[in-house]
């Protein structure tokens, strides 16, 4: 198992823990031994310092889990660069607000997705490339830089506005990489099946945890629940990661046993399990540990729950991690047993990317009795700790709307109904679906004669994840003592918090 390390180094010394003749990633194209991925992560460095970046630019990939998505998070730091990942469900609003916030230098793509942007959509300053011609003869050694310097921006949606950039750096990466690889017991002859996107801290943690480890891992790219279990069966998987609706689907798929039997290992995060869902989990793979995680992009991750306590406490979400402090914080300050989830310690980022005023609402010192010190992450989420030593969440202070693992800001949906001119007014809700964890529901003003229309629309403009299940139409909506719409009362009219 691997030895806990407690001293970052530079992201891209990761590939130097595996074993060089090891597999270390593996895909329909053959696989790539941990030699082989620490020349390729030199070639591409060398290719991006080619391109005329500068220290600290920023660099913009926009890929499905081709190589060199799998690569670039090592590949862009070893060239001095800062690496942006683009969710490649995204669409041309969404990448360009990314582009434009992040001040990208570089976008790397394919043809075929960019040819879905319009004129505007890149700056003039951001250079696009294709993938295909990121080659170069020359190769960069490893490098040596400050652990605290920026690595990464990962963009993640807040309650309010479009996404916001979380600042990563080169230590904050490296922990959180070591952190799971320990706690998961992950084993050089692991091999972990990476379905989850990379542009999530959650998918791109398990390329890294995986390398830390000197395991192997196959990126994937599904469709269905079906594409998942041909990739266990082919490639031997022992490892898989998801979130609830993922779980979901693969419950109602039809397993093989000896196929279900191959996978030890399942981790889930991006919403809280149920314990139906458990229950099932523990049925058709009798072989795997089960782990419940439960974290944000601010503090990489938190919480773990021992998989020898998942039968016995399924309404639990664990204990911190290794390298994270968790605080429950009561209203007055002081440690309660009921209270915010405060996350201090080396995994909580930087901030957010060039926004202050956010960045001082969620990014505040650490409770004067914290261990850690410093800056802590405050999560606006109410937990309550229990006699057993356990956390068990309460609930959340914010609107976000947790769906299919995904964090969606009501008002960027809000923002996009309303642009269109199909309603005056309207408010967008999360409420309780089994299979997404929350569904999204608008109620707009008007008599839905346009919902045709607006669901047109916004097929072109929203990403699948982000289009509403249902629409409420209504001819006035409450409002407030200061003429606002009244969103509590909203709210309370759906009769499903």
């Amino acid at each position: 198992m691997i030895v806990l390390d407690s001293l970052p180094r530079p992201l891209d010394t990761l590939p130097s823990r595996g074993k060089p003749d090891a597999i270390a990633l593996e895909d329909k194209a053959g696989t790539m031994t941990y030699a082989d991925l620490e020349a390729a992560v030199g070639r591409m460095a060398a290719a991006l310092r080619d391109l005329g970046l500068e220290p600290g630019d920023r660099v913009a990939t926009w890929l499905p889990k081709t190589r060199t998505a799998c690569l670039m998070p090592l590949a862009a730091v070893r060239a001095g660069l800062v690496h942006v990942p683009v969710n490649p469900v995204l669409k041309r609003a969404q990448v360009a607000h990314i582009l434009a916030d992040s001040g990208a230098r570089a976008l790397v793509s394919q043809s075929v997705r960019l040819q879905a942007l319009e004129v505007g959509d890149v700056r003039a300053q951001c250079r696009v490339v294709e993938e295909a011609s990121l080659t170069s003869d020359r190769t960069l050694p490893a490098s040596d830089v400050d652990t605290d310097a920026l690595a990464a921006i990962l963009y993640t949606s807040g309650s309010t506005g479009k996404p916001k950039g979380v600042m990563l750096s080169h230590a904050n990466l490296w922990l959180g990489a070591i952190s799971v690889a320990y706690y998961l017991e992950i084993e050089p002859d692991d091999r972990v099946l990476g379905v989850l996107p990379l542009s999530f801290d959650y998918g791109q943690n398990q390329l890294l945890s995986t390398w830390a480890a000197g395991a192997r891992v196959v990126p994937l790219d599904y469709l269905t629940a079906r594409d998942v279990i041909k990739a266990v069966e082919r490639f031997d998987i022992t490892t898989l990661a998801g979130v609830p609706p993922l779980w979901v689907q693969l419950l109602e798929a039809e397993w093989p046993v000896e196929t279900a039997s191959k996978l030890k290992r399942l981790t889930n995060s991006g919403g809280a399990l149920t314990p139906r869902m458990i229950r099932d989990l523990r049925t058709r793979f009798p072989r795997a540990d089960l782990y419940p995680m439960y974290g944000l992009t601010e503090a990489f991750r938190s919480t773990y729950l021992d998989p020898a306590l998942v039968d016995s406490h399924p309404d639990a979400i664990g204990k911190a991690i290794p390298f994270a402090e968790v605080l429950v914080v009561g209203q007055d300050g002081a440690a309660a047993e009921q209270g915010e989830l405060v996350h201090a310690g080396p995994l909580v980022a930087q901030g957010y990317w060039q926004d202050p005023e956010r960045t001082a609402q969620r990014f505040r010192p650490a409770p004067a009795y914290a261990e850690s010190g410093g800056m802590a992450v405050w999560s606006g989420d109410t937990v309550r700790l229990g006699a057993d030593g356990l956390l068990r969440f309460v609930g959340r202070d914010d609107e976000m709307i947790k769906s299919a693992g995904n964090r969606i800001s009501p008002t960027e949906i809000e923002e996009a109904v309303l642009s269109g001119g199909e309603t005056g007014e309207a408010a967008a809700f999360g409420v309780a679906d089994e299979r997404l964890g929350q569904a999204i529901v608008v109620i707009a003003r008007g008599d839905g004669s346009a919902e045709e229309a607006l669901r047109n629309r916004l097929r072109r403009d929203l990403p699948s994840f982000m289009q509403p299940v249902r629409y409420d139409w209504r001819m006035e909506l409450p409002r407030n003592a200061n003429g606002k719409l009244d969103r509590t009362a909203l709210r309370a009219s759906l009769g499903d918090k």
